[in-house]
C-alpha cells in the first residue's frame, strides 16, 4: 500500500514539483521547488503544512524557491552532501546509499552524477515511486553538463536495477520530443513506435507523460538500452563497449 499522497505541479514552461504527503505523520514535502506560488497555492487548497523540502540537485529551476518557502514555512530542506554548498539553505546532506526517513516512508538516496556532479535520486520503496530530477526522463536522460558518459552510464545502471513497476517521476515533460530522438535510433522498436502515439494522443489533450514507469523505460528509452541489437545496428557499433555506445546515443541527442 502507497504511504504517500502525491500530486504533481506543472509549473514554468515544462518543469514538473512534486508535492508528497507521507499519510501515517502528515510530513510534506516539495521536490525541487521552482518557483513559489504554485506551490504554496497547493497547499492552501490541500490545506497541508510544507515540513520538507527535497532537492535533487542545485540548477535554479529546482532550487529557486527553497529560500522563500524556508522563510514561509520553516520547512528542512533537504539535499545531496556533495553538491551541499549549491544548494540555498540545505539542512541535512545525504549520500549514496542512504535511507532518508521522512515521516513513516523511507526514500533510498542514490547518486545519481552526470547531468551535474552530485545530483540524487530519492526512491520510496513502499510508494513505488523515484523522484530524479534531471538524471533519468521519459524516453530520456539529462544533458551531461558536469558528468562524464561513463558517471551518467553508472548512474543509469543503478536507477535499472529498481523493481520494474516503479514510477518515474522525472522533473520535466520532455517525452514528445525525446520519443522522436529515440525513433531515430531505434525505428525497428515496436513497443517505442507504440508508446509514440500514445505520447501524441496525450500531448495533443495537453494531458501529462509523466510519470511512467521503468518497465515502459526499459522497452524504449534508448538511454537505458546501449546493449540494443537495434540501436548497435543504427549506430554502426556492433559490439562496441556500452559506455561508447551510450556516449555516441547522447552525443547525437545533443545535436538533434
Amino acid at each position: 500500500m502507497s504511504k504517500l499522497q502525491i500530486h504533481q505541479i506543472p509549473v514554468l514552461h515544462d518543469n514538473y514539483l512534486y508535492l508528497i504527503k507521507d499519510i501515517a505523520s502528515d510530513k510534506v514535502a516539495i521536490v525541487d521547488p521552482a518557483v513559489s506560488d504554485p506551490v504554496l497555492d497547493k497547499l492552501n487548497e490541500l490545506g497541508w503544512k510544507l515540513t520538507h523540502i527535497l532537492n535533487t540537485h542545485h540548477h535554479m529551476d529546482h532550487t529557486g524557491a527553497n529560500l522563500d518557502l524556508k522563510e514561509k514555512t520553516g520547512c528542512t530542506i533537504v539535499g545531496s552532501k556533495s553538491d551541499a554548498s549549491r544548494i540555498p539553505g540545505i539542512d541535512v546532506q545525504l549520500s549514496d546509499g542512504d535511507v532518508y526517513e521522512f515521516g513513516e516512508s523511507n526514500a533510498r538516496i542514490f547518486d545519481v552524477s552526470g547531468h551535474t556532479i552530485g545530483h540524487i535520486a530519492y526512491w520510496f520503496e513502499q510508494s513505488n515511486a523515484l523522484f530524479c530530477g534531471d538524471a533519468l526522463f521519459a524516453l530520456g536522460c539529462g544533458r551531461l553538463f558536469e558528468g562524464t558518459p561513463a558517471q551518467m552510464w553508472e548512474s543509469l545502471s543503478k536507477l535499472k536495477t529498481l523493481p520494474d513497476t516503479t514510477q518515474i517521476y522525472c522533473a520535466h515533460e520532455y517525452t514528445e520530443a525525446n520519443a522522436k530522438f529515440a525513433l531515430s535510433v531505434e525505428p525497428q522498436n515496436t513497443d517505442l513506435q507504440n508508446r509514440y502515439e500514445e505520447i501524441v494522443k496525450l500531448r495533443g489533450a495537453n494531458k501529462p507523460t509523466v510519470p511512467s514507469t521503468l518497465a515502459d523505460e526499459k522497452r524504449t528509452n534508448p538511454f537505458l538500452r546501449p546493449d540494443s541489437d537495434y540501436i548497435q545496428e543504427t549506430l554502426g557499433m556492433r559490439g562496441s563497449n556500452l559506455i561508447d555506445i551510450f556516449a555516441e546515443i547522447r552525443s547525437r541527442k545533443d545535436n538533434f
